[in-house]
């Protein structure tokens, strides 16, 4: 075969593999924020 064909096949299948190459997925963290203060607590007195 011909230098030019072998580039051509090399090309198809390197874009094959490419093409058929999984993608990594984005992971997704989700934090819950603290509190900025904190709620009084009752203490069933009266102040």
């Amino acid at each position: 075969m011909s230098k030019s064909i072998k580039i051509i096949a090399a090309l198809g299948l390197a874009a094959f593999v490419a093409a058929c190459a999984q993608q990594a997925e984005e992971e997704y963290v989700v934090v819950d924020p603290e509190p900025i203060s904190t709620e009084p607590m009752h203490t069933g007195k009266y102040k």
